[in-house]
């Protein structure tokens, strides 16, 4: 595994597993294939509605609480200061955890102009030592900016949606001159055309692996956090296996040059339901 600093010092696995759209009753042999292969950082969230299920994973594992690396995200409608602290308290119920290591803000839902007072509940909750870091997903430039301008911890991380299509270099940018780490979600376009794209394939080819598997390694060498998601076992076992090819210079240059800014999820600043 690779590891990420945090901007205040915590290690990170480079390296995630997600699962979004994975139903409660399929996280849990999900999760503990996943920890399993060697995956040690879970990234799940309240409106995914199987904290439980992970949860149930992380009580059934062999591996020690500190090695593990969890994250939960705040949802669209708990947002607010009071809201925010009842809603963490849930979320550690249902992970069964005494702490998680990443709080994230899922959406700024800028429409209803809440993200700021959320984002202080979480400074209280990390200030407490009740969380080991906190920070945001799905922010623009701006909403960032806002952040930056109005609280006191400068997010450790902002999660959004990255991959060939869409690698969001002006965003990546403005992290990195802000010391926020960039963690992709859908890094494989939710296994949509990107897969089958004649440029990844020839690549894959050339490294004797699968398109997934340049695509993440590609994720890796950019320096961004990347957290594929499968309920297969073989492809959590192949998303894995990441650690022991590297793509050449060339290689890296070819995957730049197929960005055109093609999103699968919505636009930040236009995502406001609840």
């Amino acid at each position: 595994m690779q590891y990420v600093t945090l901007n205040n010092g915590l290690k990170m696995p480079q390296l995630g597993y997600g699962v979004w759209q994975v139903p409660e009753d399929e996280a849990t042999p999900a999760v503990e294939k996943a920890l399993e292969v060697g995956f040690r950082s879970i990234d799940t969230a309240k409106v995914y509605a199987n904290e439980r299920g992970v949860g149930e994973a992380l009580a059934n594992r062999n591996v020690p609480r500190e090695d593990l690396f969890i994250t939960t995200k705040v949802w669209n409608s708990d947002q607010g200061y009071e809201n925010t602290l009842k809603a963490y308290d849930e979320s550690l119920e249902k992970l069964g955890l005494d702490y998680v290591d990443l709080y994230l803000i899922h959406w700024p839902t800028p429409k209803y102009d809440e993200y700021v007072e959320t984002y202080k509940a979480m400074e209280k909750l990390y200030k407490d030592g009740r969380v080991k870091a906190i920070g945001v997903c799905n922010f623009n430039i701006e909403h960032l900016q806002r952040l930056l301008d109005e609280c006191d911890v400068v997010p450790a991380v902002n999660q959004v949606e990255c991959h060939p299509y869409l690698q969001q270099k002006e965003l990546k940018d403005f992290c990195d001159k802000h010391n926020i780490h960039l963690e992709a979600w859908s890094p494989l376009m939710q296994g949509g055309e990107v897969l089958a794209n004649d440029v990844v394939k020839g690549i894959a080819e050339k490294h004797d692996k699968t398109s997934a598997q340049v695509i993440i390694r590609w994720h890796l060498q950019s320096d961004r956090i990347v957290i594929p998601k499968s309920v297969t076992p073989s492809r959590i076992e192949e998303n894995f296996d990441v650690f022991n090819f590297e793509l050449s210079p060339d290689d890296m240059e070819k995957m730049t040059v197929l960005d055109r800014g093609q999103r699968k999820g919505p636009e930040p600043s236009e995502m406001n339901n609840k």
